[in-house]
């Protein structure tokens, strides 16, 4: 069965528990809810997991790999077990622009290794972007994570299905969770393209008509061929979104 992620951002408390209840009460198609560590934001992904926890039992915070010491981690370890978080996705995670804060020179690889040493019973995620390097190179990147323990992936979101019918392939027999992140405007699309070097195809158009359908088409692939889904919504009314991938 198709499960479906949902993103929520670490903002205030309670509009984040708000957001959670009512998704929880409206949309049971939601299985479990995904926790970003954005540090422009004071919530750390996992202290908002733990709150979220007793509404949705399946949450799942981001870690930055970069903000761990390998050597001097106990304090995550402690918490995740504390909490009984069940689940994480690791990330390498980007430095702040300002340097404000310290970081490692931990990989994703590393600290996924770290996490499943530590938290037997702990289920670790990674993620892959398709527009990092050359495919070849990520595919590389992928088997490096399932040796060292990763449990499944978690993908940047797509944006033309032949493109997730490339990675599925490489992917099948894990538990995936493929990306879809509504993009309405076109500064939006730039963003994507400049920053993250996305591929949009040719008949993409920026409007919530067109990514609508396109969360439609991925979710129908995914219940088709054994994969999960995962909604980013950023920069949308999260109501009228799901409403309209859900009607």
């Amino acid at each position: 069965m198709n499960k479906i992620l949902l993103e929520v951002v670490p903002r205030e408390i309670p509009v984040i528990l708000q957001e959670v209840n009512f998704v929880k009460k409206n949309f049971s198609q939601i299985s479990g809810i995904n926790i970003p560590d954005l540090l422009r934001f004071e919530n750390r992904s996992w202290s908002v997991a733990s709150l979220i926890q007793p509404i949705y039992p399946n949450v799942i915070p981001h870690l930055r790999a970069i903000d761990f010491d390998l050597d001097h981690c106990e304090e995550i370890i402690d918490t995740l077990k504390q909490s009984q978080i069940s689940s994480v996705v690791v990330i390498k995670g980007d430095p702040p622009t300002d340097m404000s804060k310290r970081v490692y020179p931990t990989t994703s690889i590393k600290f996924i290794k770290k996490l499943k040493k530590e938290i037997h019973h702990l289920k670790v995620y990674a993620a892959v972007d398709q527009y990092r390097v050359g495919i070849k190179d990520e595919f590389d990147y992928i088997e490096m994570k399932k040796d060292v323990g990763a449990d499944g992936f978690l993908t940047q979101p797509f944006f033309d299905m032949r493109l997730v019918d490339i990675f599925t392939e490489k992917l099948k027999g894990m538990e995936v969770y493929i990306g879809v992140s509504p993009v309405v405007t076109e500064k939006s699309q730039s963003y994507w393209e400049s920053r993250n070097r996305a591929y949009f195809p040719k008949d993409f158009v920026p409007t919530i008509d067109w990514n609508v359908k396109f969360a439609k088409e991925v979710i129908t692939f995914c219940s088709k061929n054994g994969m999960n889904t995962y909604l980013m919504p950023i920069r949308i009314h999260l109501e009228e979104y799901l409403r309209r991938i859900f009607d």
